[in-house]
């Protein structure tokens, strides 16, 4: 040490009083040692609270098993037999974009049976064989060093109502809806009729056509404005009415539809039963639309012309709405340059007695718990054009407009 140091910190302890100076002696070199018993519980603490952090980052994985709802392609097809098992990790941060792999059960042992990444969300989509030799498979993932609890097949083998839609006639359990100009749905200018539906190689048309019954043109309006004199139409408008309906489950289409504006095309449920008179949904059904597309270019860019809804009664005889235009669509397409004009997409709905979960191939949507039907629903299929859009066509030279549906499906869950 310099001179210059020495010096002063000789002044300095002359300015300190004695008490202070013991004080710092005794702290800097006369500290007694931690007893070992404190070291100790020190030493578990700091490991505890390692073991705690390590514990967090680990990511949880969990599978839910749903039927087969999952089948992009562009031409009709065999309904898949491949279930989807939707992968979900947790914490997200731990769980993104990690590789996962799927194991299904074989005797006592566990196979590989496919695998997959999950997204920035914690969320894989994997699928896997609904049965082997007629019995139903039991799968789980691992993530890492984490593995699921397992899940089966079991509710899945089989559907309790579908619809392929083959030969060249509709099947008996099917009825044409609304076959009157119906001005209650804002179809003053269109109506239900059997020559806007076809079947043939393995899909039901659904079109939109020239009303060959009237030459005359119809005033339209959207929101009470007039939007011009259109060509009355013939619309593709299907149900199971007064052959099917279901109390919860899941129900699933495969569909693709038509590209231009002025129509939209839908995959719908109605109730069968009501209580009259009552305005909660468990006792008065509900409208579940399960999707609606209004062609390319309609709505917010994001949600590419698709809207989800529930509608229930309301007291007052208002109707309450639920659901909007679907955000951000573009990720639940197969790819880049995919579209729902281009090809066929699995749109589907689990019903439960406590909401609704939206799905397109397999991926969720949207889900809700407002308006959830107590009553039994039956399906709808629909291609219509109300008034309010058909001016959205321009040209109507562009009739017919046609929408395809590959098959139909329904599994129930009886609650």
């Amino acid at each position: 040490m310099s001179g210059r140091r020495l010096i002063a910190a000789g002044a300095a302890a002359l300015l300190l009083p004695a008490a202070a100076l013991v004080s710092t002696q005794a702290s800097s070199a006369t500290a007694p040692a931690a007893s070992p018993l404190s070291s100790s519980a020190a030493q578990a603490d700091v490991l505890a609270r390692k073991k705690a952090r390590k514990k967090a980052r680990k990511a949880k994985v969990s599978i839910k098993v749903l039927p087969p709802i999952s089948q992009y392609g562009k031409r009709p097809t065999s309904p898949s037999s491949r279930a989807v098992i939707e992968v979900t990790a947790k914490p997200g941060k731990a769980g993104r974009n990690k590789k996962v792999v799927l194991q299904a059960r074989s005797g006592s042992s566990w196979k590989k049976a496919g695998a997959g990444r999950t997204n920035a969300r914690g969320k894989a989509h994997l699928l896997g064989a609904v049965s082997r030799d007629g019995q139903p498979v039991e799968y789980r993932v691992k993530l890492g060093k984490a593995t699921s609890k397992s899940a089966t097949t079991a509710q899945w083998l089989a559907p309790s109502f579908e619809d392929t839609f083959e030969g060249t006639t509709l099947g008996a359990g099917w009825n044409h809806r609304i076959p009157e100009y119906n001005g209650d749905g804002n179809r003053l200018c269109s109506r239900g009729g059997p020559e806007a539906v076809s079947v043939g190689k393995g899909t039901v048309r659904l079109s939109v056509i020239k009303d060959p019954a009237r030459n005359d043109k119809c005033v339209a309006k959207r929101s009470g404005k007039v939007t011009g004199k259109y060509n009355y139409r013939l619309n593709g408008h299907i149900s199971t009415e007064e052959s099917y309906s279901f109390k919860y489950g899941v129900a699933a289409a495969r569909m693709k539809f038509p590209k231009a504006r002025g129509q939209h095309s839908s995959f719908w449920m109605q109730p069968a039963e009501h209580v009259a008179g009552s305005t909660d949904p468990k006792l008065s059904g509900a409208e579940i639309d399960v999707i609606e597309h209004f062609g390319k270019g309609s709505g917010p860019k994001d949600s590419m012309g698709l809207t989800t809804f529930t509608y229930h009664w309301a007291k007052g005889g208002q109707r309450v709405k639920t659901g909007n235009w679907l955000k951000n669509v573009k990720q639940y397409t197969a790819k880049k340059n995919d579209d729902w004009f281009k090809a066929y997409h699995v749109f589907s709905v689990e019903w439960t007695p406590k909401q609704y979960i939206f799905r397109i191939d397999g991926q969720e949507t949207w889900r809700s718990n407002r308006g959830v039907s107590g009553q039994p629903q039956y399906p709808i299929l629909s291609l219509l054009s109300s008034d309010y859009e058909l001016s959205d066509l321009g040209n109507e030279r562009k009739l017919p407009q046609h929408m395809y549906v590959d098959w139909i499906r329904v599994w129930e869950t009886p609650s």
